[in-house]
């Protein structure tokens, strides 16, 4: 049971209602939980979904690489919620089975964006020169930039839901 009392759906502003519903049409959202407890601050759960659905839907990232990101991410936050879900059909199971950031069934792009997430998440005074050097490789400026984002908007998700018990 979530820690916070949750807004019902239909009490939220209309505005927060049709983000929630584009997110859960789009997959962005696989509970609405979350979202009924961050509506005590009906604005501010606007901006999050606002910048989450920017993040998903106008990515310079393809999403195959965000879920890959994101299921990382879940298992180093060990929000269960985040783990269960499914966003994107491009990751199989086995996929997930293996998420080792050295697994040779990820593309070298992949293994250095599950390593940046996973220091990103867990270890991040290690991310170095080095790390960036090794993104560069495979992806522009403004694509690293947005993995950064992605990866504090989903660390900083998974964190919230598992202490607010919002799933």
């Amino acid at each position: 049971m979530a820690r916070l009392p949750l807004i019902p759906l239909d009490a939220m502003p209309s505005a927060l209602q049709d983000a929630v519903e584009r997110g859960r049409r789009s997959r962005m959202l696989s509970s609405t939980t979350p979202v009924q407890v961050w509506a005590h601050r009906p604005k501010v759960a606007l901006a999050w979904l606002g910048l989450m659905e920017s993040l998903h839907s106008d990515s310079l990232l393809d999403e195959r690489l965000r879920e890959l990101v994101r299921l990382k991410i879940a298992s180093i936050t060990t929000c269960q919620a985040c783990q269960l879900a499914r966003k994107s059909d491009a990751v199989t199971e086995e996929d997930i089975a293996c998420m080792a950031t050295d697994s040779e069934s990820f593309t070298p792009a992949e293994r250095a964006a599950l390593r940046y997430a996973e220091l990103f998440a867990s270890d991040y005074l290690e991310i170095d020169d080095t790390h960036f050097l090794r993104l560069g490789e495979f992806f522009s400026d403004a694509q690293v930039a947005e993995l950064g984002l992605y990866c504090a908007l989903m660390l900083a998700g998974g964190r919230m839901t598992l202490v607010q018990q919002a799933y």
